[in-house]
């Protein structure tokens, strides 16, 4: 199948990392690919590692004149039976395309609830959730054009665990995520101070960085804390860690659940969205109430004290994701799913 992926998003986040994915698996699983990206040398560099030659694009604001006929050609070139356009900005320019008469069929790809006045272009929607494709039909989506296909996470079982800054003796947890009030870390650093046991890697960067450093300083939380700035060595990371926690405010999904489950990690979760709905608590791992460090500390706490629990929590997360959340079967749903799309004449 010949699929064009077409994204402007930033140089990190988990849709972003997500589409690298996606499309190197596909492409090493026989597709034709075409990635476009918006102008990034970071995400070229990985995916011509992988073997695609990725179009990189501005797509700026409304003054950009050059992204919408430089998209057309490339993808005029490329001949694509489909397109997937990832969140808004590229949906907004792919589906101004498709509405001036471009032949491929377009599909929008949402990681969380956006506005769908971006998609009008769009001959479906594929959400990484049920919850989302079910918010889109709410929103006056067609249910027959609202679709849904997980994410997957690489298999980083078996990776040699990285050196953490936690001093010796001290028990190692980890959170991965970009630092953004959303990802409720403040709440996971008010739990790290009533367990005094503990170090807590923080693996990512964003604008709420000088706020938790702040809040750091005023908990008092000195050497049992480390920011360790965004790091792609996110399996030796997991391998090293005791318990990881994802403490979020709002999580559509939570790529870093399926990357905990596929490092058979045990992990703590707030129930936002997407973890409440992945995890089976007491199960696949632990779910506490948002906003309440002490219910997070108490629950990492329980993981700490009872290695034998948290190992069983780790395997069950871990067959999780070889079930559902592997590379095999998300390839299989996406060429499914895609394959319906294409026109009789393109196929």
């Amino acid at each position: 199948m010949r699929i064009a992926h077409v994204i402007a998003g930033a140089p990190m986040g988990g849709a972003e990392a997500f589409f690298e994915r996606l499309a190197l698996a596909q492409f090493h699983a026989g597709e034709a690919i075409l990635a476009v990206i918006r102008t990034d040398p970071g995400r070229a560099a990985r995916l011509v590692e992988g073997g695609l030659a990725p179009v990189q694009l501005p797509f700026g604001g409304p003054f950009d004149f050059r992204t919408g006929p430089a998209l057309r050609a490339a993808l005029v070139a490329f001949q694509p039976q489909v397109v997937v356009s990832w969140a808004n900005r590229a949906s907004r320019f792919a589906g101004r395309l498709r509405r001036g008469g471009a032949p491929w069929p377009l599909v929008g790809r949402l990681g969380g609830y956006y506005d769908l006045k971006y998609y009008r272009g769009c001959d479906a929607l594929v959400g990484n959730t049920a919850d989302i494709r079910d918010w889109c039909i709410a929103q006056g989506w067609p249910a027959t054009h609202a679709h849904t296909v997980p994410n997957f996470a690489a298999d980083l079982s078996g990776a040699m665990p990285a050196a953490l800054p936690a001093p010796p003796g001290a028990r190692r947890l980890l959170a991965l995520g970009r630092l953004h009030p959303n990802k409720g870390f403040d709440i996971l650093l008010r739990a790290l101070a009533l367990l005094p046991e503990a170090h807590l890697s923080l693996a990512g960067e964003g604008p709420e960085r000088p706020a938790l450093e702040a809040l750091a300083r005023e908990l008092g939380l000195g050497p049992r804390l480390a920011f360790l700035g965004w790091r792609q060595d996110v399996g030796p990371l997991l391998a090293a860690a005791e318990v990881f926690v994802c403490p979020s405010r709002h999580e559509p999904l939570g790529n870093v659940v399926l990357e905990a489950w596929s490092a058979a990690r045990p992990l703590v979760a707030a129930a936002a969205e997407g973890p409440a709905m992945l995890i089976r608590p007491g199960e696949t791992g632990l779910l506490v109430p948002k906003e309440d460090p002490a219910a997070l500390a108490a629950a990492i706490r329980s993981l700490l004290e009872d290695p034998g629990r948290a190992a069983a929590l780790a395997a069950a997360g871990h067959a999780e994701y070889a079930a559902h959340h592997a590379e095999a079967p998300v390839l299989a749903r996406w060429r499914e799913f895609l394959s319906t799309l294409v026109p009789q004449e393109m196929a």
